[in-house]
């Protein structure tokens, strides 16, 4: 068995690998080539936190594997760690064996982010210039780079609960030599392109915060009872999303649909606009509205690609098991 420990990931795993990964893994699974197993996410009764299990098999990618971890809320006060923790074990699709352990946490920051920035390439309007930003915690600011990389963003705004740290996310737009500006949410109607990327389960985001023509994307809702955006919302977007039974279940999806709002047939998987299967954005007047669960493919490629870079560069570390 390989192991590749989290201290070895930075210096592996580029945006651009992740970003590859990814939309492959949307792509595979829209065509029926890759699949998820059921989620299992619960609430352990301890510290707060929610701890869980996604996996899945890519039979184009010949992955096979899940990763087990969550999020414990009081880490960083606490510990000193991240409050997201998470690891990754492959398989061998054809023997069964387990094939390697990797360190999940930066991986899972960047394949969510990954996420969120192809659905940008895919679904905002080509002439967006302003990047709007609501939360600033330490997954917003992987978020928030990689979204910049996909359009010739002229400005980033940013909302967040505890104001204190919007200088997270205003570092990342001025390293990309963008202004940057604190709103009240009402002032995301000036966003072209919003990210979401809180945990909470009330909604954050009214449908009036919106404006006509903006791509958004919801990465932080992953359990049931978790909601970031008013159901209406959705009501009033083409919806597309990682995985559609994640979406009615976990994700956001979950709240307009058990409303009556949309149907589970108004949810597109993003791998069908990749593929070309589905339109995807027809009118700059359109809000598309990608609702990033979280997938279990996601992790998994991520994972191998990172493996492979290991063994290339000598730092995987080999035991028997």
């Amino acid at each position: 068995m390989l192991i590749v420990p989290e201290r070895e990931i930075a210096a592996l795993m580029t945006r651009d690998a992740a970003f590859d990964a990814v939309e492959s893994v949307f792509a595979a699974m829209a065509a029926r080539d890759a699949y998820n197993f059921p989620v299992i996410r619960e609430a352990i009764g301890h510290e707060d936190a929610l701890y869980g299990f996604k996996g899945g098999f890519d039979k184009t990618g010949m992955t096979l594997g899940l990763k087990a971890g969550g999020y414990w809320p009081n880490n960083l006060e606490k510990h000193g760690h991240i409050n997201h923790q998470s690891t990754i074990f492959l398989f061998d699709p054809d023997t069964g064996m387990v094939r390697a352990m990797v360190g999940g946490n930066l991986l899972t920051a960047l394949r969510t982010a990954a996420a969120s920035s192809v659905s940008i390439k895919h679904l905002a309007r080509k002439d967006a210039k302003v990047m709007g930003m609501v939360g600033a915690g330490h997954q917003a600011t992987f978020q928030l780079r990689a979204a910049l990389e996909q359009r010739q963003f002229e400005k980033v705004i940013g909302w967040n609960y505890h104001p204190e740290m919007l200088p997270n996310i205003e570092k990342i737009a001025n390293e990309a030599g963008l202004p940057f500006e604190a709103v009240e949410l009402e002032g995301m109607t000036e966003a072209d392109v919003v990210i979401s990327i809180t945990s909470t389960f009330a909604p954050t985001i009214m449908a009036d915060h919106i404006a006509p023509g903006t791509h958004i994307a919801c990465m932080g809702t992953d359990t049931k009872g978790k909601q970031e955006v008013e159901a209406a919302l959705l009501a009033r977007s083409t919806v597309f999303t990682d995985e559609v039974a994640q979406s009615i279940s976990i994700g956001e999806a979950q709240h307009a649909v058990g409303s009556g709002l949309i149907r589970e047939s108004d949810v597109h998987q993003l791998g069908a606009v990749i593929n070309g299967t589905h339109k995807g954005r027809t009118s700059d007047d359109e809000i598309t509205l990608f609702d990033g669960t979280g997938v279990g493919l996601q992790d998994l490629a991520v994972a191998a690609s990172v493996v492979d870079l290991a063994v290339k560069n000598g730092v995987a570390i080999e035991v028997d098991f």
